[in-house]
């Protein structure tokens, strides 16, 4: 669901001859995903990242940004994911938004890419810097939930096992105060259940990963979620994880219903 997190800057005035629609910008990238479109995706946000510039709309262009990073990180690109990345920062700095929710925002969107491809030391630099961002400021749950959960997929990386566990702990928390938030818990499960057979083997961790992707599939499961493009493109990240454990029938059901919606939508 489009949810734009920068539109909370503070009341500043910006040299801008015209503004992109941020808000339908980001409604059409959902269409776009709910039917699993990413060259679609990715010619709409390279369209208006291009007249965001025409337009010298700095906020424009750092929304677009943070997409691209987002975008090119599903889609394996790490070179444009990373040109993004450090795109996104410099707009920051012209913004002078250091410090702000947005700020926060742009460091967990570009230290997830780097933790995808590999990039560890540097990616917990910046989930450091949004964490004194969030922490320090007021922050909703959902983006503390998110900053949590990806960070302990780079503490899980860097074999800091104990600390990733404690940062799916708070993800679990905050989460659990976030509306339909059950689907990031599931990942959160299955982030754990990785880290735990990273940390002990599977033959130690067995019974307790077997406890989390149940947990999970149960929280999948919930009548309540709704069954959108989001919704498939969470079951399709959770299915290989959980055939890696031996659900090889929830994977595949898993796999299925996320098919019927793309085809659906």
């Amino acid at each position: 669901m489009a949810q734009n997190v920068f539109d909370n800057f503070d009341n500043m005035e910006q040299p801008s001859l015209r503004p992109v629609p941020q808000q339908r910008i980001l409604e059409k990238m959902d269409e776009y995903m709910s039917r699993r479109d990413y060259a679609g995706a990715e010619r709409h946000l390279l369209y208006w990242q291009a007249e965001a510039r025409l337009g010298q709309d700095l906020r424009g262009q750092l929304l677009l940004a943070n997409e691209l990073i987002g975008h090119y990180r599903k889609t394996g690109q790490k070179e444009k994911a990373l040109e993004s990345g450090e795109e996104a920062l410099s707009l920051l700095g012209q913004l002078a938004f250091d410090g702000t929710l947005s700020a926060g925002t742009t460091y967990v969107n570009y230290a997830t890419a780097l933790s995808a491809f590999g990039e560890q030391e540097k990616s917990l630099s910046l989930f450091e810097k949004a964490l004194a961002v969030y922490e320090g400021g007021e922050a909703p749950p959902s983006l503390l939930g998110g900053l949590y959960n990806n960070l302990g997929l780079t503490l899980t990386a860097l074999g800091r096992y104990e600390e990733a566990l404690q940062a799916y702990d708070r993800a679990m928390a905050q989460m659990g105060k976030t509306p339909g938030g059950t689907l990031e818990q599931a990942i959160t499960c299955l982030n754990r259940a990785d880290t735990l057979a990273n940390q002990l083997g599977m033959e130690a961790a067995e019974s307790r990963i077997f406890d989390l992707v149940e947990e999970a599939l149960a929280l999948l499961d919930r009548p309540e979620n709704p069954r959108d493009g989001y919704y498939a493109f969470v079951l399709e990240k959770c299915a290989p994880t959980v055939a890696y454990y031996g659900y090889f029938r929830d994977a595949e059901r898993m796999k299925k219903e996320a098919e019927a919606i793309y085809e659906r939508n």
